[in-house]
């Protein structure tokens, strides 16, 4: 069952000083948000699984070559969101975007080997979603711990649920915490 897209959104977001200081170069979130008809059945049902396999692979084939393209630069940092319209369940949201034929194609693109940060909640159009942002190959890195604010003014309606991939080229402006660093954490590279 192919999945029925309304909208497809793209965002760029590029800050170039945070508090009084100029940052050296702009650091940059991309967010590809795709806004579906919700394939699940709206009453109760069982299995959500063989809808979500492949309803999943379908997004996650589309969305994340376009989100890694739309940040324009390497990808640091990444993470996942869905917003499930009323009418559907937070579960449906949680089906497609906890399925590695979704987050598999963005590991790949993006080069990275974590897993990918999510949040998924039900809301009315234009609710906000804050999308989690990690390292994409340690998820320890401190400095790259964030979420990112994104919202679609007319999704998801009744029967939608709003899918996005968020990417970022670096860790938080200015970030200075304890030096907890990819480079500073020892990785098992044992198959």
């Amino acid at each position: 069952m192919p999945i029925t897209i309304r909208k497809i959104v793209r965002h760029v977001d590029e800050t170039y000083r945070e508090n009084g200081r100029d940052l050296g170069r702009p650091y940059r979130v991309a967010v590809l948000a795709v806004i579906i008809e919700n394939p699940f059945p709206l009453e109760y049902a069982d299995d959500l699984v063989s809808t979500a396999d492949e309803a999943a692979a379908e997004l996650g084939s589309l969305m994340a070559p376009a989100v890694v393209e739309l940040l324009g630069t390497e990808v640091e940092a990444f993470g996942k969101g869905a917003l499930v319209g009323f009418g559907g369940e937070v579960e449906h949201g949680s089906a497609l975007i906890h399925n590695m034929g979704f987050g598999n194609p963005f590991r790949e693109a993006a080069q990275g080997t974590e897993l990918l940060p999510a949040a998924e909640k039900r809301g009315l159009a234009g609710a906000t979603m804050d999308i989690p942002l990690k390292h994409k190959l340690e998820a320890r890195t401190r400095s790259h711990h964030q979420t990112f604010t994104f919202q679609v003014p007319d999704a998801p309606a009744e029967g939608e649920i709003l899918i996005a991939l968020a990417a970022a080229d670096g860790g938080r402006p200015l970030a200075r915490l304890a030096p907890l660093a990819a480079a500073d954490v020892e990785v098992d590279q044992t198959p």
